[in-house]
C-alpha cells in the first residue's frame, strides 16, 4: 500500500489542487440518526511492513509485543471498533509460524528468527480479538518479495529457492504472477493460515501486477509467450492470471471454511469512464483494471469475493478522483456483495498536499456520506496513525458512539441460531442480573458464538434495529445491571452465530424479577 500512496500524493500534485478556505461550518461535523448503524464493518488496517504499526520496531521482546497488541485490540474495542485486518504476509515473509515462509524480519529483526521466547504473533491476536468479541482478517500481500529496507534475506526465502519466480522491477522484486506454480504457491500459503489458525477473513491487498514505473513495461515477455494460450493481447492474459488466483483461491476457502469470508482492497478506481462508460467519472493515471490487472467487478459479479474495500484515498471535490463520486459508484457496483470504504484517515493528522484535509471535518463527511449510500463499514488506513491523534475520537463520538453488530453474508449463512435458553432477571436493590444458557444447536448444527442485551429506557419500547438501546455484545452468559430504575425495565436478549445471524429475542422485564 505504500507505493499507491506515494501516487495518490503525486496525483494530487499534479492535479493542481484548488485552494480551499475553512469556515466555521467547514470545521464542524454534527452527527444525525442515520450515522449512528446498529451493523457495520468496523476496521483497521494493521501494518507489519517496516514496522508501521506493529511492532513498534524491530526486536521487541515477546512480552513487549504481546503487550502492544493487548493495547492495541483493548484500544480499538473501546472506540467502538469490531475488527482487524492484521497484515501477515508482508513481503513473502510471516508474521506466524509459517510451513512455506520464514519469521518476518520485522519481528525479531533477522529475516528466519522465530520470537523467544516463543510466541505465534498471528495466534496472540487472534486470541485477543475473539476474546472481545471482534473479528481478525489475516491481510495477504500476494505478491511482492522483497522490500528496499530489507537488511538479510533468508536461505529459505522464496526468492533464495525459485530465484526464477521473482521479477525485478522498479527497484523492487515480486513473485511473477504468470507462472501457474506462482499461483499454486500463493494459494498454498493462503491455505496453510486457513487450515490452522482460526481467522474469521483472508485478505488481500492491491499488489498484483505493479503499478507501472514510467514508460517501462514489466518484464513478462518470456511468461507471456510461454502461457499466453489463446491470448493475443498481453493485459487480457494478466487479468486472467489474476482472475485464477482470486477463484481458486476463494473456492479452496469456502470448501475448507466456509463461515471463513474473503475480501480485497484494490485501488478505489476501477477504470475512468472515458476508458469504460461502466467506469467511474474519474481521471486516475493507473486504475486497477488497466494496469493491474485487477478485474474487481468480475469478481464481484461472479461471487468469488465477499467485501471489496476499495481505497478511496481521495477527499470531497478532488478534481480527478471525487469521494462523492467514488462512493455513490462503488455503491451501485457491488452486486449484493459488501463494500467496505478504504479511508485515508492518515491524511487528516498528517502533511497532505491535498489542502481539503486540513478540514477536521473531511473525514467525518466521508463517514456520512457512506451511510448516505448504504455501504456496510469502513476499514481505516492505518493503525498508529489512529491510536495516536484525536481521528479515533472523532470517530466514536460521530459515529461509533454505540457498540455495533457486524453486517451479516447471507450467501454464505442465513440460518439464524437458537436463542438463549432458559433465561432467568435476578433483582436486588442495587443491581439486576440476567444470566441465561447456551441453546441446542440450530438446523445447520451452529450453537450461538454471542450475545446481544437489549434495554430499553422507561416508556419505551425496545427496538431491535436501534443502535442506543444495544448496551452489550458478550460470549458471557450472565449480564449486570447497575443502573436500574425502581419501575419496570425491559430486556431482551439474542443469539449470534460465527457470520453474525441474529435468534429471534427473549425478552425479560425486571418488573417479574426474582429478588435476591
Amino acid at each position: 500500500m505504500d507505493k499507491i500512496l506515494q501516487l495518490l500524493i503525486l496525483l494530487c500534485l499534479s492535479a493542481n489542487c484548488q485552494p480551499h478556505t475553512e469556515t466555521a461550518e467547514d470545521s464542524t461535523f454534527v452527527p444525525s440518526e442515520k450515522d449512528f448503524l446498529k451493523r457495520e464493518f468496523r476496521a483497521v488496517w494493521v501494518t507489519t511492513l517496516d514496522n508501521k504499526d506493529f511492532p513498534s520496531r524491530k526486536g521487541l521482546s515477546t512480552q513487549k509485543q504481546q503487550d502492544e497488541i493487548v493495547e492495541m485490540v483493548e484500544f480499538y474495542q473501546k472506540k467502538g471498533f469490531n475488527a482487524l485486518v492484521f497484515q501477515v504476509r508482508p513481503a513473502a515473509d510471516a508474521f506466524y509460524s509459517s510451513s512455506y515462509e520464514p519469521w518476518s524480519e520485522w519481528v525479531t529483526g533477522r529475516q528466519g528468527d522465530a520470537p523467544k521466547p516463543f510466541y505465534d504473533p498471528l495466534a496472540f491476536m487472534i486470541q485477543e480479538c475473539h476474546k472481545r468479541g471482534m473479528e481478525l482478517h489475516a491481510w495477504f500481500n500476494p505478491y511482492r518479495t522483497q522490500f528496499t529496507k530489507y537488511s538479510h534475506i533468508s536461505q529459505s526465502h522464496i526468492s533464495k529457492l525459485k530465484p526464477h519466480w521473482v521479477v525485478n522491477y522498479g527497484g523492487s522484486q515480486q513473485l511473477d504472477p504468470g507462472l501457474p506454480e506462482v499461483q499454486q504457491y500463493i494459494q498454498a500459503v493462503v491455505m496453510d493460515v486457513v487450515k490452522r489458525y482460526d481467522v474469521d477473513g483472508i485478505h488481500f491487498d492491491d499488489y498484483f501486477y505493479p503499478y507501472r514505473v514510467g514508460k517501462t513495461d514489466f518484464p513478462d515477455d518470456q511468461t507471456f509467450a510461454l502461457y499466453k494460450g489463446s491470448f493475443l493481447n498481453k493485459q487480457d492474459w494478466r487479468r486472467e492470471n489474476i482472475n485464477k488466483l482470486v477463484k481458486n483461491t476463494s473456492e479452496a476457502i469456502a470448501k475448507l471454511k466456509p463461515f471463513v469470508k474473503f475480501g480485497i482492497s484494490p485501488l478505489g478506481v476501477w477504470r475512468n469512464q472515458k476508458d469504460d462508460p461502466r467506469g467511474s467519472a474519474t481521471a486516475v493515471g493507473q486504475p486497477s483494471y488497466d494496469y493491474l490487472g485487477a478485474d474487481i467487478l468480475k469478481w464481484l459479479e461472479k461471487g468469488w469475493i465477499d467485501y471489496v474495500a476499495p481505497q478511496m484515498y481521495w477527499s470531497i471535490g478532488h478534481e480527478r478522483a471525487d469521494y462523492r463520486i467514488l462512493v455513490e459508484w462503488w455503491a451501485k457496483n457491488s452486486y449484493q456483495r459488501h463494500i467496505y470504504a478504504g479511508q485515508a484517515s492518515y491524511k487528516a493528522v498528517m502533511q497532505e498536499a491535498d489542502i481539503r484535509w486540513k478540514n477536521r471535518a473531511e473525514l467525518s463527511r466521508q463517514m456520512s456520506l457512506n451511510r448516505t449510500f448504504n455501504l456496510q463499514g469502513s476499514i481505516f488506513f492505518r493503525s498508529k496513525p489512529l491510536m495516536r491523534s484525536w481521528v479515533s475520537d472523532t470517530l466514536q463520538k460521530n459515529f461509533f458512539k454505540y457498540p455495533a453488530l457486524i453486517p451479516t453474508m447471507p450467501w454464505k449463512d442465513a440460518i439464524p441460531p437458537l436463542p438463549p435458553d432458559k433465561p432467568k432477571l435476578l433483582r436486588s436493590r442495587a443491581r439486576v442480573v440476567l444470566s441465561w444458557l447456551c441453546p441446542a444447536a440450530a438446523s445447520d448444527g451452529q450453537i450461538p458464538q454471542y450475545y446481544a442485551i437489549y434495554k430499553a429506557p422507561k416508556g419505551e419500547k425496545i427496538d431491535l434495529n436501534n443502535p442506543k438501546h444495544l448496551v452489550s455484545i458478550q460470549k458471557e452468559l450472565t449480564w449486570t445491571d447497575k443502573a436500574t430504575d425502581k419501575e419496570m425495565v425491559a430486556y431482551l436478549i439474542t443469539s449470534f452465530d460465527r457470520l453474525h445471524n441474529e435468534s429471534t429475542p427473549v425478552e425479560l422485564k425486571s418488573s417479574s424479577a426474582e429478588d435476591f
